[in-house]
């Protein structure tokens, strides 16, 4: 591999190697060893950060991340933002606390009405933004505080327990019995979660295989085999640590279920749909979209009722987590989402972003977050450094698209 190479291979893999950079940091930080033949060791062996509990708790703390930044990406990749969803997914949460505890209602009726409202707030959202042509901010920010009021409103400012609600509670992933069941029995260790984690990493190494053939024999451009090989085994080694350390605590938690459901359509949309296109094709240039015979506003009216629907799905996560539904729920849960997108190398002019990027944006956000608790540090000095993560991703988007311009100049 040559300098060019390494350079490529830097710039394209920038936010995986921050990645594994803070979590390696943590894992020292939190252990409390400060020579090098003992930091290595608690890499190796696991420090605090690295203990099968808090990988646990940094999956269920950051599923409605995930869930919520797979949405906005469909919004930050046609060019807009929408600064509502964390007030949706209070309101969404509310409502079904409501009808579950008081109104006694079946909990799969109560799920389809989440769902419903959910995704009824984006098309009403969408409309005014799609199709009146209110500028997205304005429209969201007026949701941001609508639906925060109407949350209170519902809830009448108390909080309501779902404690009784153990079927909700366990499906989304807050309960103690909120684990898929082994059926492997081995001693000691979750074999279904091991033999899932491996399997997804072989499933993984085949379509990478296959998609680089396919390139190859379209002759399209395709990275050298050690870049290849490198971004593969790392890929594969974080699949099996990840399943390792989840199997070494109780196994695969049912949340897990639903982000990986998430991952699999919006990936799939993304890469292989007309539709997916279509939103690139908006972001890139929303008038030569137009003129190509595109329905840009259709476009503009599925993204934002996609996220009033995944904010629903967010808000089940959420309230199933915290056993309970609060007024003020959901605060700072947009910020989460389009820092997840943007670091994780989304572009702040639209046309550019993936589901894999999301993936690695929201993971880093949950690392730092997990860590800095870990290491005690001020609340207020977490959002420092958030903001400044999210400054420096932002930065780098802009800076490196205004080199390739003066390059093509």
């Amino acid at each position: 591999m040559n300098k060019n190479n390494v350079l490529e291979f830097v710039k394209k893999y920038t936010m995986v190697i921050v990645l594994v950079g803070v979590f390696a940091m943590f894992a020292v930080t939190t252990s409390g060893d400060i020579l090098l033949p003992a930091i290595l060791l608690k890499i190796i062996s696991g420090g605090r950060m690295l203990t099968s509990s808090n990988f646990q708790n940094l999956l269920s703390g950051n599923a409605y991340v995930l869930i919520l930044a797979l949405g906005m990406l469909m919004v930050i990749v046609i060019g807009q933002i929408d600064l509502s969803v964390g007030s949706v997914v209070c309101f969404v949460g509310a409502v079904g606390a409501k009808l579950m505890v008081e109104a006694k209602m079946n909990m799969i009726l109560v799920i389809i009405i989440m769902l419903i409202v959910g995704t009824a707030i984006g098309a009403f959202q969408a409309f005014w933004i799609a199709y009146v042509r209110i500028p997205p901010f304005i429209v969201t920010l007026a949701g941001m505080l609508a639906f925060r009021g109407l949350s209170n409103v519902v809830l009448n400012g108390l909080t309501v327990s779902l404690r009784d609600q153990k079927d909700f509670v366990n499906l989304f992933g807050g309960g103690a019995n909120c684990y898929i069941t082994d059926i492997f029995g081995f001693d000691g260790i979750n074999g279904l979660c091991l033999i899932v984690g491996i399997t997804i990493a072989a499933a993984f190494v085949f379509l990478e295989f296959k998609k680089r053939i396919n390139k190859i024999k379209k002759n399209y451009e395709v990275e050298s085999v050690l870049a290849f090989g490198i971004k593969t085994a790392i890929i594969v080694a974080t699949i099996i640590a990840f399943s390792y350390k989840l199997a070494q605590n109780k196994g695969i938690p049912t949340v897990l279920i639903w982000v990986f459901l998430v991952i699999l359509v919006y990936g799939y949309i993304t890469a292989n749909t007309t539709v997916g296109r279509a939103f690139y094709a908006v972001g890139g240039n929303e008038k030569a979209t137009k003129l190509s015979g595109i329905n840009t506003n259709k476009v503009y009216f599925l993204a934002y009722t996609n996220m009033g629907l995944l904010s629903a799905l967010a808000a089940m996560v959420t309230i199933a987590r915290l056993t309970s539904a609060q007024p003020t729920y959901g605060q700072n849960y947009e910020m989460d989402a389009i820092a997840s997108c943007f670091i994780g190398g989304a572009s702040a002019y639209g046309g550019i972003g993936t589901v894999g990027g999301v993936i690695i944006g929201a993971t880093l956000m949950g690392v730092i977050n997990m860590g800095m608790s870990l290491m005690s540090v001020d609340a207020n000095w977490q959002k420092v450094v958030k903001g400044a993560v999210l400054l420096a991703a932002v930065v780098f988007d802009v800076v490196s698209k205004r080199g390739k311009l003066l390059a093509l100049d």
